[in-house]
């Protein structure tokens, strides 16, 4: 477990302490998804559809108040890298996504605040990867809500692709992000906790502008000609 020194606020936390993540990998097959994941509290899976969370439900806990909005920021969802800078399906080298989260937290009296996040993670090897193998960033931080992070730390996740195979799907749980505050009457609605991969400020365009490929865009679809009258 590391320790991460964060901003010395009033209502904010004065360290963040995120266990490592333990990730299991599901062999999903399928493309990426245009989703990012919301929070979720309780054992239920969310309603809100803007987030259409695919993530099962973590057990539900009591809490002294509301917990921290947990959300995958959109400008990082995804991390889709090119060669020669090409911005064109066939110049794709490896592609990652977070299709969405579940998150639960635990608080009482004066204890720090304890979330819990699960992600649903997509990886893929496009036509230009060199290696079956890549090593995707991402990185959890924690701010005060709307205003200055607080603390951030970034986490590794190797991915190996069989052969043939071009899509992974692996299920991240992260450790226990424990917020410490200031006093018993600091609530989890003072913080936020964002997550996203480690995106270039081009990638990060890329995500901003809704940008992506089909491949079939702009050709004509074959017309079978009827068979011949007998």
């Amino acid at each position: 477990m590391r320790r991460l020194a964060c901003l010395a606020l009033v209502t904010a936390a004065a360290t963040l302490m995120v266990a490592s993540p333990t990730f299991a990998q599901t062999g999903r097959q399928g493309g990426p998804r245009d989703q990012t994941g919301g929070q979720q509290q309780g054992n239920t899976p969310p309603a809100n559809s803007e987030w259409n969370q695919t993530a099962p439900p973590l057990p539900a806990l009591r809490n002294a108040g509301p917990c921290p909005f947990v959300k995958v920021l959109y400008d990082a969802a995804r991390a889709v890298e090119f060669a020669d800078a090409q911005e064109a399906a066939a110049g794709v080298t490896y592609s990652g996504e977070i299709n969405g989260l579940t998150a639960t937290c635990e608080y009482r009296d004066a204890q720090p605040i304890t979330v819990r996040v699960r992600l649903d993670m997509a990886f893929g090897r496009g036509p230009r990867a060199t290696s079956n193998q890549r090593t995707y960033r991402y990185w959890v931080a924690v701010t005060q809500r709307n205003q200055a992070v607080l603390a951030k730390e970034y986490f590794d996740v190797p991915v190996t692709f069989a052969p043939g195979q071009d899509r992974v799907g692996i299920d991240q749980t992260l450790g226990d992000i424990v917020i410490p505050r200031a006093n018993i009457g600091v609530s989890g609605a003072n913080f936020e906790v964002l997550i996203g991969f480690d995106v270039t400020p081009q990638q990060a365009t890329f995500n901003r502008e809704g940008r992506r490929f089909f491949i079939n865009a702009g050709q004509a679809a074959a017309v079978a000609s009827p068979p011949p009258r007998p």
